[in-house]
C-alpha cells in the first residue's frame, strides 16, 4: 500500500499555494512530470483526487483541502523535530547570559541574539538591560558572559582590569528626537541654534543621577519633564510635549509620532565607543556572541542604519 511522504505532502502544498503544477515544479526545482508522480502517488495513498482542473491551472478539492490542513502542521512539525536534532549536535548548548545598556538593546543586541540563535538552536541566551556598571559588577560575579557597555565622553573609567575588551563600534552619532509635527521635522539636519529655545525631556539614572540632559552646549537649557525610562521619554516627544537627546545608535527605534534629526554643533565633541567585554577565559558561547556583534555591526553598517 503506497503511503504519505514528506516529499509528497510538500509538493502537495506547493501546488496549492501556485495553482498549477507547472509554477510548483519552478519554485521546488523540479520537473513537471516528478511533480505529476508525487502527486498520483499523494492520491494513491488517501484513495482520493486531490486537485480538479480548471481555465487557469488547479484547485484542491474537499479531500484536498482536508489533507492541507493536516499537511501544513505536519510539515511544519517535521521542520521543528530537524531544527531540535540540529540543535542537539551543536557543539553550543546551554544558557548564555548577555548583558547592555540600554542603547545598545534596542537594535543592535537583538539582532546579533537572533544571527546567535539562527545558528545555534539549542542555545538559549538571556538578555539584561542595564547601565555599564551595573553590568561590569554581574561579569566579575560570574553572572553574565558577555557585557555590552558604553565608554567615553562624559561617562566614568570602569576598571576593566582582568576582562578583555573588545571596541566593535566608534560613534558620534547624537541626535535629537522631536515631535512629527514640530517645525524642525521637515528637516533631517539642525544646527545647534535651532534648539536654543526648545523644552527638554531629559532622562534620570537609578539613583536621580543624569542620563542624556537637555543638549550639552546649551547655556540654561529649559527641561520640561524628566524621565527614568527611553519608552516614556520618547511617549513626552511624541506628545508634543519636548524634545529630547537621542543617540543615533537607536534612530531606528522611536516610535510613530517621532523623528530623529541629526544636530550640526560645531562646540560639540561627543564620541562614544560601544565595548564588549567578556572574561578573559570566555567560553565558547560568549565567543559565538561576540562573533555575532561584529557580524550585526557589519550588516547595520552596510544597511546604513548606524548613523555615525
Amino acid at each position: 500500500m503506497p503511503e504519505l511522504t514528506l516529499t509528497g505532502l510538500r509538493v502537495t502544498l506547493e501546488v496549492a499555494q501556485r495553482g498549477s503544477f507547472t509554477a510548483a515544479a519552478e519554485a521546488l526545482g523540479y520537473t513537471q512530470s516528478a511533480v505529476s508522480r508525487q502527486i498520483i502517488a499523494t492520491e494513491a495513498a488517501v484513495g482520493a483526487p486531490l486537485f480538479e482542473r480548471h481555465a487557469r491551472g488547479v484547485r484542491p478539492t474537499l479531500s484536498g483541502e482536508a489533507l492541507l490542513r493536516y499537511a501544513r502542521r505536519m510539515i511544519a512539525d517535521a521542520e521543528a523535530a530537524e531544527l531540535e536534532i540540529a540543535g542537539l549536535r551543536d557543539r553550543l548548548a546551554g544558557r548564555l547570559a548577555v548583558g547592555t545598556y540600554p542603547t545598545a538593546a534596542a537594535v543592535l543586541v537583538p539582532r546579533a541574539i537572533a544571527r546567535l540563535q539562527k545558528a545555534h538552536p539549542a542555545l538559549t541566551v538571556g538578555l539584561w538591560e542595564a547601565g555599564s556598571p551595573a553590568q561590569l559588577r554581574r561579569l566579575r560575579a560570574g553572572r553574565l558572559e558577555v557585557a555590552v557597555v558604553a565608554i567615553g565622553e562624559g561617562l566614568p573609567d570602569y576598571d576593566f582590569t582582568g576582562l578583555r575588551t573588545e571596541v566593535i563600534r566608534t560613534g558620534r552619532g547624537i541626535g535629537v528626537a522631536v515631535h512629527t509635527a514640530h517645525s524642525l521635522a521637515s528637516r533631517e539636519e539642525v544646527h545647534v541654534d535651532d534648539l536654543a529655545q526648545e523644552a527638554w525631556i531629559v532622562g534620570a539614572g537609578e539613583e536621580g543621577g543624569p542620563r542624556f540632559g537637555a543638549w550639552p552646549t546649551l547655556e540654561a537649557p529649559r527641561v520640561a519633564y524628566e524621565a527614568h525610562s527611553w519608552q516614556t521619554r520618547l511617549g513626552l516627544v511624541a506628545a508634543g510635549l519636548g524634545v529630547s537627546v537621542m543617540p543615533g545608535l537607536a534612530a531606528d527605534t522611536v516610535p510613530q509620532g517621532v523623528k530623529w534629526l541629526r544636530v550640526e554643533d560645531p562646540a560639540l565633541v561627543f564620541e562614544r565607543e560601544t565595548v564588549m567585554v567578556t572574561a578573559t577565559d570566555a567560553s565558547a558561547r560568549a565567543r559565538a556572541m561576540c562573533q555575532a556583534m561584529r557580524d550585526e555591526v557589519a550588516g547595520l553598517a552596510t544597511e546604513r542604519r548606524l548613523p555615525v
